[in-house]
This record gives structure tokens, C-alpha cells and sequence, in this order.
């Protein structure tokens, strides 16, 4: 009876324990979502701006662009699938991965090859776990995205669909990534980057018109300048609403954990209380039968 009375402390100590990692880990997520939150409200300004640009010169020109033109033939496909670094935070990942786990299958379906890139070491994990090949990882700060990264990775893609597919190039991209909508709603999405589908993230009033433009030098060239801040802007937005989307994630799976710990820490404390009661009573039980014992005797 000492020894399952033990044993329940210790589950108790044990419980306690994680018990504040996961308060601090909740606190950790609260305090930074707020500043999440504003990077993607202070993102959409420039987003939505080169894209009404882009969006002008591409309907008000009569131009045969490479990155605006539906190809004849679609043969390969680069998807890039955004998940965390970090673990503890439900299935935020594991929602991300599903979705493009379906895009695959779709595109493949449609008889295209599929070329993936990974953002997320848990992403990397995923993939490694099941020996796929991937084309370029990117790891480290996805709660805290930097542009450098999604400069780099706007490169890679445009490099990629630049490049012939005889020489392994893809004729079109997609983006994969949770979309920040609430505290308590996050839901993957998909996005077609390439050819271009002129997408804002605030949907703009139907009687509101696009600027008109005078181009200097040609449209062409004004698309070729465009087009890779434009991308990179995309890029951008969607690793800052990933980012704020993982954070919110995070702090409801740590608040979960923490009122689970609570109750198994109830839970212990009852069954420990009840362990020593019992103690208490066989004791008893033993002194009673032991006077008795003398007395008769």
C-alpha cells in the first residue's frame, strides 16, 4: 500500500511539472500572437497594392507573358507545403500536410509530376519518415518569419519555372499553408502562384476599378519587374498567416494540455488520498486484531 502511495506521488510531482511547462509555453504563444497578428494586418497594404498593379498591367495589356499565360501542357507542378519547426501544437501540421497530401494526389491524377519544396522541420520529418525525395527545404523561424526567407524561396520557384522542363523545370507552383482567420479559426489553403491568378487577400468591392497606367518601358518589361516582388509579397503573406496561425494553434493545445494535467492531477490526488485511507484502516484493523489477540490470551 506505501509503495502505491509512492507511486501516485510521483505521477502527481510528474503531472505538476508539465503542468507548467504547459502554462508558460500558453503564455510564451499569447504574448507573441498579438505581434503576429499585426505583421500579417501590416502586410496586406503592400500585398494588395503590387497586386492591383500587377492586376492592371496584366488585363489592361494585350501581352504573351510567360508568367501570366496558361501553358498548353501542364507535365510538372512545384508545391510548396508550409508547416512549424516546432512541435505542441494540436494539428496544425498535421492539417497542413493532409491538405497537400490531397493536392498531390490530385495533381498526379491529372497526370502531372509533383515537385515539393518544405517549409517546417516537422514537414522534413514527415517527408524523411516515409523516404520521399524533396527539391529544397527551409527551416528555423517559422513562428517569426524573416523576408530573406521568403525572398529566397520566391527565387527558387521563379528559377524553376523559368527553367525548360526537359532541363526539370515545372509549369506552375502552389502554395500550401494554413490561413489565419480567428483565434479559434485556422484553416489550410491552397493557392496556384504560377501562372499567375491575381488573388488579394481583401477582396475588393466589385464597383471599385483598377488604376490605369502608362508603361515605361513595355508591359513585358514592367512584368518582369513586378512579377518577383509580386511573388515574393505572396510568399510573404502567406508565412506571416501561417505564423499566426501556429501560435493560436500552439496556445489552445497548451491550454488543453494544462486543463488535462488538472484533472489528472484531481484524478491522482483522489486515488492517492484513497491509498491512504486504506493504509490507514488496515493498520487499525491490525492493532485492534492484536489487542484482541492479547486480551484472550
Amino acid at each position: 500500500m506505501g509503495a502505491q502511495i509512492r507511486v501516485y506521488r510521483q505521477k502527481i510531482a510528474s503531472t505538476t511539472s508539465m503542468q507548467k511547462i504547459f502554462k508558460a509555453m500558453e503564455l510564451i504563444a499569447a504574448s507573441r500572437i498579438g505581434k503576429a497578428r499585426t505583421r500579417v494586418a501590416a502586410s496586406l497594404p503592400y500585398s494588395n497594392a503590387i497586386t492591383r498593379a500587377v492586376s492592371a498591367v496584366a488585363s489592361q495589356s494585350e501581352i504573351d507573358h510567360p508568367l501570366t499565360t496558361e501553358p498548353e501542357q501542364i507535365r510538372r507542378a512545384a508545391v510548396v507545403i508550409m508547416t512549424s519547426d516546432r512541435g505542441l501544437a494540436g494539428s496544425y501540421s498535421a492539417g497542413v500536410l493532409k491538405q497537400g497530401e490531397a493536392l498531390n494526389e490530385l495533381l498526379r491524377d491529372e497526370g502531372k509530376e509533383v515537385k515539393t519544396y518544405l517549409v517546417g522541420r516537422k514537414g522534413q520529418a514527415y517527408y524523411e519518415f516515409r523516404n520521399r525525395s524533396v527539391e529544397r527545404v527551409w527551416t528555423g523561424g517559422t513562428d517569426a518569419p524573416e523576408f530573406e526567407t521568403a525572398r529566397e524561396i520566391g527565387k527558387a520557384l521563379l528559377d524553376d519555372f523559368n527553367t525548360a522542363y526537359e532541363d526539370g523545370g515545372v509549369d506552375e507552383i502552389h502554395i500550401v499553408y494554413t490561413r489565419f482567420k480567428s483565434m479559434v479559426i485556422q484553416e489550410p489553403a491552397v493557392i496556384r502562384l504560377l501562372p499567375l491568378e491575381v488573388v488579394e487577400e481583401e477582396a475588393q468591392s466589385s464597383a471599385e476599378f483598377l488604376p490605369l497606367y502608362e508603361y515605361e518601358p513595355e508591359p513585358e518589361k514592367v512584368l518582369d519587374a513586378l512579377l518577383p516582388r509580386y511573388i515574393e509579397s505572396r510568399i510573404f503573406a502567406a508565412m506571416l498567416q501561417a505564423a499566426a496561425s501556429e501560435l493560436a494553434a500552439r496556445q489552445r493545445a497548451m491550454k488543453a494540455a494544462g486543463d488535462n494535467a488538472t484533472d489528472l492531477i484531481k484524478k491522482y490526488t483522489r486515488l492517492r488520498n484513497n491509498a491512504r485511507q486504506a493504509e490507514i484502516t488496515q493498520e487499525l484493523s491490525e492493532i485492534v486484531a492484536g489487542a484482541d489477540a492479547l486480551s484472550a490470551s
